[in-house]
């Protein structure tokens, strides 16, 4: 079993990241956060809604007892 080595580890680390890791392209990278920025948008908007709906009925469903 071969000992630890904390050097080692970052050595290879860092050899991971700069030549075995395939990094997206700044097209790439500004595409996939539109696509993330739009889609959480869209569930926000989704979440407000049944949040207002779910709050309308509860309101009138308690008016019903008062």
């Amino acid at each position: 079993m071969a000992k630890f080595s904390i050097t080692h580890y970052f050595k290879e680390s860092y050899q991971e990241w700069t030549q075995k890791v395939s990094w997206p392209t700044w097209s790439e990278l500004q595409n996939s956060a539109i696509v993330v920025s739009v889609a959480s948008l869209i569930i926000a908007f989704v979440v407000y809604l049944m949040d207002i709906s779910f709050s309308t009925v509860l309101d009138r469903f308690y008016s019903m007892f008062m």
